[in-house]
């Protein structure tokens, strides 16, 4: 139902007018409030998931290569010690 007074469309007019405003700022608002938020991060220094899943990758292959050059190590060391027992024995005679 439709009002005749011109005093209360005016109103409603004005009405609208000013909930789409407001509409627009919020979104406005929100987008300038998320833009900052990024240039905040982007400021500092964060690494992508993709960078760190790639240092985490090449990290467990140097702990795997670490662990096995010790174990080389230890199996170089141990024939290393039992090289002058060997030559040490005491001859018959």
């Amino acid at each position: 139902m439709q009002s005749e007074n011109p005093l209360i469309a005016d109103f409603v007019k004005l009405m609208n007018s000013a909930a789409g405003t407001l509409a627009g700022m919020g979104r406005e608002a929100r987008d300038s409030a998320r833009e900052h938020f990024k240039e905040t991060l982007g400021g500092m220094d964060f690494v992508s998931r993709e960078e760190f899943d790639a240092v985490k990758a090449m990290a467990a292959a140097a702990r795997e290569e670490n662990e096995a050059l010790k174990e080389r190590i230890a199996a170089l060391e141990a024939k290393v010690s039992e090289a002058p027992k060997a030559k040490a024995k005491p001859k018959a005679g």
